[in-house]
């Protein structure tokens, strides 16, 4: 596209966003010379806007911005002049004005500036997200689909936080009764929302924390035990800086030499045992190695599940601890009512799997599914293990014949994906299959197999909630705002000492709301999806691992099944001034002096 058509398609958004309610009754003169239109060295919009707004006009008619609103350059001999030339050349400043200070400009600027972003945030604007919406990482057409397969365990069967709260006070058992830990650790209860999803662990540090997708600590989010540790000693801690080199971060699975992430929701028991007994042995001064407490609760941990103790909870009361099932039963009918192929491929035993689907769907749940996989395993299942498919009896126990179709009706163990693929054919993007965890359901069918891939993110209920508040759309939106004119202000005109005042009380301003809006979500680390303005590296995987996410697979009820769903066009950094919410909030970007 030419720079004059880029102009005037940019003049055109603006004109079409101002009849808008967004816009409605804002005079926003100098975007009409502003990087868009200098693009076309129009003479007379400058010289009319050098003519017209003035430091003087701006503080007596609070209903314009400012000159310094705008990235507006001049052509002088091929080169560019900006801001700062013009107000040295005396053409920024009528000689005839009376001249304001650097620190009242300022906050007019500020002023003027919080006045935009409270009209943008018209009455009704919140509660604008739908807690039951699919996002599409990836253009996907449901129409192109036949064979539909799912993860169990917080996919066909979302849990209550109960559930969190029994894994923990078992493992916390164990490591008093089998790994011999002081009594002390039982005065701690477990903590509801202390811990998020998709958090990191370094082992040797024994520090819990959030890291981006660039792979920086966000600071504020490191734990050790219960008590946050300073953004001083976390830099000391790493070598002077808060970024954690990759071989050190994760493997392809989660675990790196050093740290742990935990991705699953049957994490959070987890993290919070680490982080309750750090606490202990902290707050006791008792001497302890941090990676034996590490494997110790991570032996804890497993003991629920190897023991069997999880599954017997749930069977034992499957309404405490089963929510949704009626969704579940709808989604499945609805699937095979379209002659849709279904198959289950989980990690999880028969006899809870078949106690689960009967509560959920019905004694006839099996006759739902094509194919049927018990202790599958994973991720070793996906990724070329060689283990044979066993089959099961109906009283679930094993069979000794050799596995040459997998058939309707049958219940099959173990097994691997490659013979999964030879014995159904059901192969590339007509498979969809649905799961929670981003490694073990959806990493290597995504990469190495080119099936569809949509991830259960059942936090998105809670996050939606969240966003659609209207603190947080102001908090948000005015620090979208107060970062554009920080960005703006760094010119040498104000760097005298009152103007670097200003800027040092925005910056904190700025930080302060930093700590709200992560506050809106988990007080101790906020978004599971950001840190403070990246996505976490939890948001990364999700995106490359996922074609679809949602907050459980009710969500598909919303949608035909012949729907498409198409990612949303995001913009790039240097495509963010083509964005209205850029454009109007004054942050499009400056160009470099």
């Amino acid at each position: 596209m030419s720079r004059r058509r880029l102009g005037n398609l940019g003049r055109a958004l603006w004109q079409k966003s101002c009849n808008t309610s967004l816009c409605a009754g804002l005079k926003i003169p100098a975007f009409a010379c502003g990087s868009f239109a200098s693009a076309q060295n129009d003479p007379k919009c400058c010289k009319e806007r050098h003519n017209n707004i003035s430091p003087t006009n701006v503080a007596a008619n609070s209903h314009s911005v400012p000159p310094a609103a705008t990235s507006h350059r001049h052509h002088v001999g091929g080169k560019l002049r900006g801001e700062e030339s013009l107000a040295k050349s005396g053409r920024a400043f009528s000689s005839t004005a009376p001249q304001i200070d650097h620190k009242t400009y300022l906050w007019g600027r500020y002023t003027e500036m919080k006045r935009l972003v409270h009209d943008l945030i018209p009455p009704g604007v919140c509660n604008l997200l739908n807690p039951s919406t699919i996002y599409a990482n990836n253009e996907v057409n449901l129409e192109e689909v036949d064979i539909y397969g799912f993860d169990y365990d917080y996919t066909l069967a979302l849990y209550s936080d109960s559930l969190n709260e029994m894994i923990y006070n078992k493992a916390r058992q164990f490591l008093i009764e089998h790994y011999k830990y002081p009594q002390g650790i039982k005065k701690y209860n477990y903590i509801p929302n202390f811990a998020a999803r998709g958090l990191h662990y370094d082992i040797q540090k024994g520090l819990l924390m959030k890291i981006d997708a660039f792979h920086y600590i966000q600071m504020g989010t490191v734990y050790r035990g219960l008590k946050p540790v300073p953004d001083e000693e976390v830099m000391r801690l790493y070598g002077g800086s808060n970024h954690v080199p990759l071989h050190q971060v994760s493997g392809f699975y989660g675990k790196g030499p050093k740290m742990k992430q935990f991705m699953d929701i049957f994490s959070i028991p987890e993290m919070t045992l680490l982080a309750a007994a750090n606490d202990y042995f902290i707050s006791s001064d008792i001497e302890y190695d941090p990676v034996h407490l590490y494997k110790d609760v991570s032996d804890a941990i497993g003991m629920v599940h190897i023991k069997g103790y999880m599954y017997k909870w749930i069977m034992q009361d499957l309404e405490k601890y089963i929510l949704r099932g009626d969704e579940t039963y709808a989604v499945l009918h609805r699937l095979a009512s379209n002659g849709k192929k279904l198959f289950l491929i989980t990690n999880s035993p028969f006899s809870f799997v078949d106690k689960g689907m009967k509560y959920m769907v019905g004694k006839d749940w099996r006759d739902f599914f094509d194919v049927v996989i018990v202790q599958a395993d994973k991720p070793h299942f996906f990724n070329d293990c060689m283990k044979p498919f066993r089959r099961l009896d109906s009283n679930g126990d094993l069979q000794w014949d050799k596995i040459m179709n997998l058939d309707k009706g049958q219940i099959y163990k173990q097994g691997n994906l490659v013979d999964f693929l030879k014995l159904t054919g059901w192969r590339g993007s007509k498979v969809f299959y649905f799961g929670d965890h981003l490694y073990s359901d959806l990493a290597d069918l995504m990469l190495r197999h080119g099936w569809r891939t949509g991830a259960i993110v059942p936090e998105l209920e809670v996050e939606t909630k969240v966003v659609n508040t209207e603190q947080y759309a102001r908090s948000l939106t005015w620090l979208q705002a107060l970062t554009g004119l920080l960005e703006r202000m760094q010119v040498h005109m104000y760097r005298d000492p009152e103007s670097k005042k200003v800027l040092q009380d925005w910056l904190k301003e700025r930080e302060e709301l930093r700590a709200i809006t992560k506050n809106l979500f988990n007080p101790q680390f906020g978004s599971i999806f950001r840190t403070c303005h990246n996505p976490t590296y939890f948001s990364r995987r999700l995106c490359r691992f996922s074609d679809l996410y949602m907050a459980s697979i009710s969500c598909l009820l919303n949608y035909d099944l012949s729907y498409t769903f198409y990612p949303r066009r995001t913009p790039l950094q240097h495509e963010a001034p083509l964005w209205m919410d850029q454009l109007c909030t004054g942050c499009m970007k400056t160009q470099a002096y």
